[in-house]
């Protein structure tokens, strides 16, 4: 039987950070990934298809152009999936074959197959060639992550009533389509459709959409949504969905109103894939949703040499977060020192348009009894926004009027997910709204939308050189 140092199961941001980290360090690696290639769910069917996705529907679409050429311009008058599907392939091969040469340079040994526990520190590997083989090791990390929530009550059929794993593979687009779910995926999928100028309808039994975020962004982010014609059905739960006799699918929601369309995403929710892991004879236990805890610092399970990472722990469950996690962990479990990650990471929802947030929001602010001035810039203020023909985007910056420091940082438009990191340096390196006042940014850019918040801010927070 072969020993390991870490074996780490799954092979997406979090395993393969978390495996390259520990080889760094000198220790004999194995990770054990049971799809046809490695990358995990973040390469194959969620984070980088679903970018993919948007940006070539923002290409081939015009999007970005509409501003200036009106709705009705387009790149490529008539977009078919196979459009969509052939960027997308050649991003997949290009990321699998950058993670698989990490693996080889850093020596770290991968198998595909199934996992599962035999005791705490032995592991099953069911490969794909019928053979079985046992390894043990001082450590294992679960970065399993998660896979779409998939209830009996709706009859998926992978063709017009589908998952967010599905929808990847669809032949054609749909003319019309109902979402499902007003969640991260739920949403980003939503408004890319919107964009290729599908009718989408998007039905949540909840009365607000991704309640984490700043409420003024999302109500900034709403109207964008409504200009453009897309529906949302809020605070109503679909209670069945049914394929008609015409092909055209039917939700029927619990206030009796009906909702048809060509497509249903199904996008409510996310499991934990740890059902095949055989947790008890580690003497592990998922929640309902097949979730892990874990000390946030060190990310242990409750069995002290079993370690989770990644979505498969639950909330923020982001790509970046989780390579993080993966990292951490692999130092704790190897004996390295691991130092505890800065306060404040940057949220990033790929929807069109994108949002992207850091800090605290106003309503934090608020509960925390904080005194505090906003300072507010839009992007059509700004000239790079005249040159790029943005019509929207907001960015939103919250101040201590105490310590004058940086609270939160949120923005919704274009950039918005690359932008932030402006904002999230000088929160995490506690600064103050004389930051943006004082510096210099490039002419004409969209970080200039930095300087006018912040002197949006100043000039009701007062200049502190003039009060002595």
């Amino acid at each position: 039987m072969q020993e390991y140092d870490l074996v780490v199961v799954g092979s997406g941001p979090a395993g393969r950070r978390g495996a390259i980290q520990a080889a760094k360090l000198g220790r004999k690696v194995l990770v054990i990934e049971q799809g046809k290639r490695v990358g995990g769910v973040s390469v194959h069917t969620g984070t980088i298809p679903s970018k993919t996705l948007r940006e070539t529907a923002l290409n081939l679409s015009g999007w970005r152009e509409r501003g200036f050429y009106g709705r009705a311009y387009r790149v490529k008058q008539e977009i078919s999936a196979d459009d969509l599907r052939r960027r997308l392939l050649i991003t997949l091969d290009h990321e699998v074959e950058v993670l698989e040469h990490q693996f080889a340079r850093n020596r770290v040994q991968h198998i595909r197959g199934k996992a599962k526990f035999v005791t705490a520190d032995t592991m099953e590997i069911a490969k794909d060639d019928g053979e079985t083989i046992h390894v043990q090791a001082k450590s294992i990390m679960l970065a399993v992550g998660t896979k779409p929530y998939r209830p009996d009550s709706i009859p998926f059929d992978g063709i017009s009533i589908l998952d967010s794993d599905e929808l990847l593979d669809i032949k054609e687009l749909p003319r019309s389509m109902a979402v499902i779910g007003a969640g991260v995926i739920g949403i980003e999928y939503a408004t890319i459709f919107s964009a290729l100028d599908t009718q989408v309808t998007v039905i949540d039994p909840k009365a607000t959409i991704l309640d984490f975020i700043d409420k003024e962004i999302i109500e900034e982010f709403i109207h964008d949504l409504r200009d453009r014609n897309m529906k949302l059905i809020l605070g109503q739960k679909a209670d069945k969905v049914e394929k008609l006799p015409n092909g055209k699918c039917e939700i029927t929601l619990d206030n009796g109103r009906h909702v048809t369309c060509d497509m249903v995403l199904y996008a409510a929710g996310r499991v934990g894939a740890t059902d095949s892991l055989n947790l008890a004879a580690a003497g592990l236990t998922a929640d309902s949703r097949g979730r892990l805890s874990v000390n946030p610092e060190t990310f242990q399970t409750e069995v002290p040499h079993i370690y989770a990472a990644g979505d498969v722990v639950g909330f923020p469950a982001l790509a970046s977060t989780s390579m993080e996690q993966g990292r951490i962990a692999a130092r704790v479990a190897v004996g390295a020192i691991a130092k505890e990650p800065p306060k404040y990471f940057p949220y990033g929802i790929y929807a069109v348009p994108e949002i992207s947030t850091c800090g605290l929001t106003e309503e934090e602010v608020k509960e925390r009894g904080i005194p505090y001035e906003c300072g507010m810039a839009r992007f059509r203020e700004t000239s790079r926004g005249h040159i790029m023909g943005l019509n929207s985007g907001l960015l939103k910056m919250i101040f201590s009027l105490k310590t004058r420091r940086l609270l939160g940082v949120h923005i919704v438009g274009e950039g918005a997910t690359e932008l932030v990191h402006i904002g999230q340096a000088v929160l995490n390196l506690k600064g103050t709204v004389e930051y943006f006042v004082e510096n210099t940014f490039n002419y004409p850019t969209l970080a200039e939308a930095y300087k006018i918040a912040g002197l949006d801010a100043w000039n009701r927070m007062g200049d502190l050189s003039q009060t002595g």
